[in-house]
């Protein structure tokens, strides 16, 4: 059905657009997902979700696993950490905890049974604390009640007794809506790698962490952990110090409101915030999901489970005091490092004035790092003690990367869109696609419709009725309608329009 203006021509022009239409995302390269793949498409065929959203996780959940144990060679000539920053874009009812969850699963045993290891090793460190406080408070009253002698004996005694015995650290390896200030004691007190995961990360994204007093600092916080900088805290009631070898991995998961407008945050992406993500936002699969389609492997679950236990109860390598991590490099192998250049080469011409990514610089220029980061991830997860990167794991990072930077191109475009455009262009394609079957069923005409008929049955964002005439009014700005008063037409339709049907 073609939707042409039924009135007369706008200013003596066709219908014109409302907005440039915004090309479908490619599909999900799945079998560049290497030892991930078998576990993704379980979720996926459990769930019957866009493969995307389980995807997201399992390269989130296997960076935060394996982030700690090295760095992975860039073309710049350094190292930087395979931390993984995930960004999942999809409407409620996506299906998105779901897919996360059986992903999750192993993790989140794993943090169950320390956090109750730790609680017994608590009890023993302030049995432990106590005794060494009331020993040191015993020395220092002996050195106050004597001289000379007594005070040099304080002091040998002091330096027996040794430093106060320190806090077990923390358990947890996530956390889900943090502030910089919390994010930084968690990093003091608890693990060296830590991951933010929110299936709801609209909470993050609308949280304290991220208001207006906060946000420049959030983001600068999160960029330098990306490159794996120290975290350096100066507070008149804290002191100053610096935590070194620290690293984090994030997913969130956003609804499609929330994502229009961080990605059109001119801050977000001119820090450099978002360019740091794999963002993605699946076409929808609802209404396609039915039962009589979905099917379990069990078995691939239980072996992603197992090798994320395994890494998990694997030890960190790191400085037992500082709890600073001492990652090893791992290195690219000859013909994996020839294929990033060339892919990074690729990159870099297209972003000349005029190129294919030219408006998209912030995501381009990081292109080839994380296609490293997403190769190291890969053959970390095969193998701890992988001696180097492989070709093989790096074509499936460049896949996953230009994957990703092509979603970052389409989605950047879709965020210069108003609200009222977009709420415009589904009024359009709602009058196209479903008011000539609800007029028929109201016995109407077609052809007409009125604001209070485009109120009571149309898309959401039309429940007011100075909603409905407003986006109408926008249509035929643009020459697709036409007001049509006729004085045949009852009081209630006499301000109706054609909907060109």
């Amino acid at each position: 059905m073609t939707f042409l203006n039924a009135g007369i021509p706008f200013r003596g022009e066709g219908p014109q657009p409302l907005l440039r239409p915004i090309p479908s995302g490619a599909d999900y390269p799945k079998n560049a997902l290497g030892p991930l793949r078998a576990a993704v498409e379980a979720v996926r065929g459990m769930t019957l979700a866009p493969i995307a959203v389980p995807a997201q996780s399992a390269l989130a959940v296997a960076s935060l696993s394996v982030q700690g144990f090295a760095n992975v060679e860039t073309l710049g000539g350094g190292f930087a950490p395979p931390s993984i920053y995930a960004l999942t874009i999809a409407r409620s009812g996506e299906r998105k905890s779901s897919c996360d969850a059986p992903l999750m699963a192993a993790l989140r045993d794993y943090e169950r049974e320390q956090s109750k290891a730790q609680r017994d090793a608590l009890t023993q460190w302030r049995n432990a604390q106590s005794l060494w406080k009331g020993e040191r408070d015993r020395i220092l009253a002996e050195a106050k009640s004597g001289k000379g002698e007594k005070r040099v004996a304080a002091e040998v005694d002091l330096d027996r007794l040794g430093p106060e015995p320190l806090a077990p650290p923390s358990a947890d390896r996530t956390v889900t809506e943090p502030t910089f200030e919390g994010l930084t004691r968690l990093f003091a007190e608890g693990q060296p790698s830590l991951g933010i995961f929110a299936d709801e990360g609209g909470q993050f994204i609308g949280g304290h962490a991220m208001n207006s007093d906060n946000r420049l600092k959030t983001l600068t916080a999160l960029n330098d952990l990306w490159q794996g900088n120290p975290i350096r805290r100066t507070r008149s009631g804290d002191g100053a110090y610096t935590l070194y070898g620290r690293r984090l991995a994030v997913h969130l998961m956003i609804q499609p409101e929330v994502a229009r407008g961080l990605l059109a945050d001119g801050t977000a992406t001119g820090t450099g915030f978002l360019p740091r993500f794999l963002i993605t936002e699946p076409p929808s699969t609802i209404g396609t999901r039915l039962s009589s389609l979905s099917r379990r492997d069990d078995a691939a679950l239980g072996r992603f489970g197992d090798r994320l236990r395994s890494i998990l109860e694997t030890p960190l390598p790191m400085d037992p005091e500082t709890r600073e991590l001492q990652p090893r490099d791992l290195r690219l192998a000859p013909d994996a490092r020839a294929l990033l250049v060339a892919f990074a080469d690729t990159i870099e011409q297209e972003q000349r004035t005029g190129g294919s990514l030219a408006h998209v610089t912030g995501y381009a220029s990081k292109a080839a790092e994380q296609a490293a980061r997403i190769a190291a991830v890969l053959a970390l997860w095969g193998d701890l003690s992988a001696p180097a990167v492989t070709v093989q794991d790096m074509a499936s990072g460049i896949t996953l990367a230009q994957f990703y930077l092509g979603e970052a191109v389409r989605l950047s475009d879709a965020a210069l869109i108003s609200a009222e455009t977009a709420q415009a262009e589904a009024l359009r394609v709602w009058l196209l696609e479903r008011w000539p079957e609800q007029a028929q069923r109201l016995d109407r005409d077609p052809a007409t419709i009125t604001p209070k008929d485009a109120m009571q049955y149309g898309p959401n964002a039309l429940r007011e009725a100075k909603v409905a005439r407003k986006l109408m009014a926008t249509l035929a700005d643009s020459g697709w309608r036409s007001p049509c008063r006729k004085a045949r037409l009852s009081a209630a339709r006499r301000e109706s329009w054609p909907t060109g049907s």
